[in-house]
């Protein structure tokens, strides 16, 4: 029997615990519920919060007709469930936590808080409420952490951690972690004083991309090295003690890519991380949180082939693949549990519609063959929903529950008896648990867009998704090293894709449908859509709303809208950015081409005859960095280093002028 088979026959939920792993003992209870998933502390009742709908439904796991609906804010993304089994919800859609308490049947509360909340964390009374907001309420490019008091449901305090935060975790020492969701960072926070503890962040990005030695056996392409850089953080798992924190994070390649595009499996294909998957996959950042934390990386070049990764390490491998002979891909990690003893961690992935099993503390054991197959992943179990984002273990071990949005379902696995004997049982999946809100087009596109498993958009070696780049069907801030140039993903939402032909960077597809052939085909691998399935995909994708701006409203029609403006006119961004969407969807040449003899990715193509695509400005407060190459971080930079007016006369405008300018760029 393979490796694969003998995994899923013993890698059963409660055959986790049977196993001896080098954990502290247990000081508390572990994080075993995270998303849009919760438990009440007696296991007697599931939580789950629809984001579509905007409800929170109470569902009894033994009565399962006996659901009760409790209506909440807009797009609610997460709950958790204090002590006395009070319920918290973060409403992504306007800026509230609901409060619903033990028996009520409408919530009893509305906290209002700032922009898209996100993350929340119980303190271990439950006595306070950590939330984690997107931006501040009078700013796009700093988020919020907000202490609650959950007795009267007053703020304690508010302080701005950074970029696009997402999580939040409590650790050891009276402190947080707070994820930065594109930086894949962490930010640490004192909650006795409710301050950053530094202004720097833990060093992951530092320790991922270590210095690598030329040549390397795996991970070499050409003769160069690779690095990989951590983003999509979107969840933390803390252990039981604080001590340690998991992050499931997407390794996306920062070097240089010279596979080109290609029918045969998708050049994204191109060399992951360890020379297995693509060049965005799924991982594990571990971080160990005494006195400084640190964060724990395998080197992602050599991997377990030159025994970097040895056996004696005490934390999961940082690449959630393997080479097994019956391997099962895993792509965009989400949520991430903890078992209640802390021993065994399960994430999640919601690209790839699984659920993978791994020691927290260790990477040997039964069915383990680390140096086999590279991966301390014990077992991994297929989701049969689309879009799930919600995860919850019984306090016993032996029941897991995940929430699939796009399907309104819940599924349910049993773990049944202990060591060779034990296996993972499917009970009856809980559908309908909230309507259908989208029409059957969009909700066919929405699947498509977030479906790495599906062949028509990803081929079996690349296994990549567009929300794999396009996170939350945004972008990812990353700048890929293509091989006709340096290349920032670039934002979806919002963008009116169906308006705004020509298409990529240097504008070569003139039509969506040429398009969609080059990058579902030749950088996806997939087997292309036809007609009606594409104009689905690309429907739902010219539906998706901007991400919310705290300045947009505050703005509109003030003197500082009116004086921005008049400056963005009199340095005549107009004339490229212009009408409803901000683009004349031609092509400008603003004095950032890299044509130049040894330049690293040189441009090609048509930019270095008629220059890049301009883009829109929609939504360009939150989409840093800036440029088709990132090269600028802050659209400070942009305006106060503009060259030559390339990109645009801005040398006439005053320093206040410009100031006025950026003001009113980024509450577009």
């Amino acid at each position: 029997m393979n490796w694969f088979k003998r995994s899923m026959l013993l890698g059963a939920v409660a055959a986790a615990l049977s196993f001896s792993a080098c954990t502290p003992p247990s000081t508390g209870a572990a994080a075993r519920s995270s998303g849009s998933l919760a438990l009440s502390n007696d296991d007697s009742t599931v939580f789950a919060v629809d984001t579509d709908n905007g409800v929170l439904v109470r569902i009894d796991p033994n009565n399962p007709g006996a659901q009760q609906t409790i209506a909440v804010g807009r797009n609610p993304v997460r709950v958790v469930v204090g002590p006395d089994d009070t319920a918290f919800v973060a409403n992504r859609g306007d800026r509230s936590i609901s409060v619903i308490r033990k028996g009520d049947t409408a919530e009893s509360a509305r906290i209002p808080v700032s922009v898209e909340p996100s993350g929340m964390a119980l303190s271990g009374d439950g006595k306070t409420l950590l939330v984690v907001c997107a931006t501040a309420l009078d700013r796009t490019d700093e988020g919020t952490l907000t202490a609650i008091d959950t007795g009267t449901l007053e703020k304690k305090w508010e302080i701005l951690v950074g970029e696009e935060p997402r999580a939040v975790a409590i650790i050891a020492g009276n402190r947080a972690m707070v994820s930065l969701f594109k930086k894949g960072e962490l930010v640490e926070v004192d909650l006795a004083k409710g301050v950053r503890v530094s202004s720097s962040s833990t060093g992951i990005r530092d320790q991922a991309n270590l210095t690598r030695t030329s040549g390397a056996s795996r991970g070499s392409f050409g003769g160069a090295t690779s690095t990989f850089s951590p983003r999509a953080m979107s969840d933390l798992v803390v252990t039981p003690q604080g001590d340690r924190v998991f992050a499931p994070v997407v390794w996306a390649r920062e070097d240089a890519i010279s596979r080109r595009p290609s029918t045969s499996g998708g050049y994204y294909s191109a060399g992951g991380p360890c020379n297995i998957g693509a060049v965005a996959t799924a991982g594990i950042v571990t971080i160990d949180t005494a006195n400084t934390p640190t964060p724990q990386v395998d080197d992602l070049t050599s991997c377990f082939s030159t025994g970097t990764n040895s056996a004696d390490k005490d934390y999961p491998s940082s690449t959630l693949a393997s080479n097994a002979p019956d391997f099962k891909a895993i792509q965009g990690p989400t949520v991430g549990v903890l078992d209640p003893t802390g021993t065994w961690l399960m994430v999640l992935s919601r690209e790839s519609r699984n659920l993978a099993f791994m020691p927290a503390w260790k990477r040997t054991g039964t069915n383990i063959e680390f140096d086999k197959t590279g991966t301390s992943i014990r077992t991994v179990v297929d989701i049969q929903g689309h879009g799930a984002d919600g995860l919850a273990i019984t306090a016993d071990g032996k029941r897991v529950y995940v929430y699939s949005q796009f399907d309104h379902q819940l599924e349910v696995f049993d773990g049944e008896g202990t060591g060779a004997s034990a296996i993972i049982t499917t009970r009856p999946t809980l559908k309908n648990i909230a309507p259908e809100q989208l029409s059957p087009e969009l909700a066919d596109g929405r699947r498509m867009f977030f479906d790495a498993k599906d062949l028509r958009m990803s081929s079996s070696s690349t296994v990549v998704a567009c929300s794999t780049c396009h996170l939350e069907g945004r972008e990812d801030g990353h700048v890929w090293q293509f091989p006709d140039g340096a290349r920032q993903t670039p934002a979806l939402a919002g963008r009116k894709l169906l308006s705004t032909a020509p298409y990529h960077w240097s504008g070569e597809f003139a039509s969506l449908k040429a398009f969609n052939v080059h990058t579902i085909t030749e950088r996806m691998g997939g087997s292309g859509l036809d007609d009606t399935t594409a104009g689905r995909l690309d429907k739902f994708i010219d539906s998706m709303p901007l991400a919310e701006n705290p300045l947009r409203a505050t703005m509109a029609g003030g003197a500082a809208e009116l004086r921005g403006k008049a400056a963005f006119e009199k340095a005549a961004c107009g004339g490229c950015h212009t009408g409803e969407l901000l683009t004349n969807n031609g092509s400008a040449n603003v004095g950032t081409l890299r044509n130049g003899v040894g330049v690293a990715n040189p441009d090609n193509g048509n930019v270095v005859t008629v220059g890049f695509n301009v883009p829109s400005l929609l939504g360009i407060g939150r989409t840093a960095p800036y440029l088709h190459d990132g090269s600028q971080l802050t659209l400070e930079e942009r305006i106060f280093s503009n060259v030559g007016d390339r990109h645009g006369t801005t040398s006439i405008l005053s320093v206040d002028e410009r100031a006025d300018l950026i003001t009113y760029l980024k509450s577009l």
